[in-house]
């Protein structure tokens, strides 16, 4: 007899023993990737004190992605994932006892810093999508769709407790101590996978056919599966014109709502209280597919960008920026989940990995883009003039598909 599954417990997919595990080890270590990551931030301007050369650090992090991410799935295809992530997991473990080394020695600089930076982008192109792809073994088919909500809840929990501990160990305690506390962290995440109990062999244990036949046949399989094609359209839409208006806050703050730090630390802070609950939601009510529910969170963060880029009054901006957190990781948990049940298991690694291509690659530009609309048509017609190109290039993909499949 199967088991019964209470469909309206948010944590239903940690009834997966295997998934529990990898859970409870993701909730330690993405800790201690907020406190690295808020440190190294940090750390880059602390060196350097320039804005240009922030950038470029930061740049260099998603640069391997760009140029990588359709041969890590190939190879995330025809290798155990869980063997995978050990090696990648212990890597970063390295990397972040490196780094606390090298500042506590006062040996690192900035070309130092550029080396490891390329590094930790070569590792996660790696691990990104392999932890993706690894998840539906884990929780099964039927929990798929809460287990990702669950990952989510945790990334969101642990972007808001990681910055504030970092923020007073640099104030109170000094610099290495957040790489080395981040260091530590990987070991629950490998206990974890250790306990993991899933085989060493890979899902898809076809033979390779070589890296680049691998990786066309992967993009054919995506052309030619409309759901996975169509999630990726919009997840490309969605990426270039709502998921990087977070470059416009501080501007929105300062010009539009003409308030300082404290002011922006809230609408942050409300727009992270709106994507845990969107991420609690999603894992109290998703069971299976539901594309309406991905077309229904773009329209609703298409509008309330509209809204924000008309509003002047700092009170509604705070829940306007929790209502696009919570529509935000509505549509990103539903995306990811949509592209993990579409997928056949010998396809997976390289459809997450294109997932993850989509991301890095389209970072810069949404930012170039919000940038230029700002410059052009100030903060608020940037927010409307985003909001409006989201929802009409939403319409035109629902059409021209409709259109498309209609005639095959």
């Amino acid at each position: 007899m199967a088991a019964y599954i209470d469909v309206n417990n948010p944590f239903a997919a940690l009834k997966s023993k295997n998934f529990r595990y990898f859970w409870i080890g993701q909730c330690i270590s993405l800790i201690g990737t907020w406190l690295q990551n808020t440190a190294l931030s940090w750390l880059v301007l602390t060196l350097t004190k320039s804005a240009f050369l922030v950038g470029l650090f930061n740049a260099l992090q998603f640069t391997p992605q760009l140029f990588l991410s359709l041969f890590a799935g190939a190879i995330i295809d025809h290798f155990p994932k869980k063997k995978l992530l050990i090696i990648t997991q212990s890597l970063l473990m390295i990397v972040a006892f490196l780094l606390s080394f090298l500042i506590w020695t006062k040996v690192i600089n900035y070309p130092i810093l550029l080396v490891f930076a390329l590094a930790l982008g070569i590792i996660n192109t790696f691990d990104m999508p392999a932890r993706q792809s690894f998840v539906i073994e884990l929780a099964g088919q039927e929990l798929l769709i809460n287990a990702v909500a669950l990952n989510s809840l945790n990334f969101n929990l642990a972007r808001v407790i990681g910055p504030a501990i970092a923020g007073i160990l640099l104030k109170n305690v000094g610099m290495s101590v957040c790489f080395f506390l981040n260091g530590l962290s990987f070991i629950a995440v490998l206990i974890g996978l250790f306990l993991i109990d899933v085989g060493l062999k890979p899902l898809n244990e076809t033979k390779s056919k070589g890296m680049l036949k691998d990786i066309l046949e992967g993009l054919k399989y995506t052309k030619n599966n409309r759901v996975i094609l169509q999630t990726m359209i919009l997840i490309l839409i969605m990426n270039v014109f709502i998921m990087n208006f977070n470059v416009l806050i501080p501007l929105y703050t300062k010009y539009v709502l003409h308030k300082d730090e404290a002011g922006y630390g809230f609408l942050l802070s409300s727009m992270g209280i709106g994507a845990l609950s969107g991420a609690l939601f999603v894992a109290s009510t998703s069971r299976k597919l539901d594309l309406k529910r991905l077309y229904f969170s773009l329209v609703m963060c298409s509008l309330i960008l509209i809204f924000i880029g008309i509003n002047k009054d700092y009170k509604l901006s705070s829940f306007l920026f929790a209502a696009v957190g919570f529509f935000m990781i509505l549509f990103t948990t539903t995306a990811n989940s949509t592209l993990q049940l579409s997928s056949a298991d010998e396809y997976r690694g390289r459809v997450m990995s294109l997932y993850t291509l989509v991301f890095a690659g389209t970072t810069p530009i949404g930012s170039l883009i919000a940038g230029t609309f700002a410059q052009i048509f100030k903060v608020g017609g940037a927010f409307v003039i985003c909001g409006i190109f989201c929802f009409v290039l939403f319409i035109l993909e629902y059409l021209i598909f409709e259109i498309i499949f209609a005639k095959a």
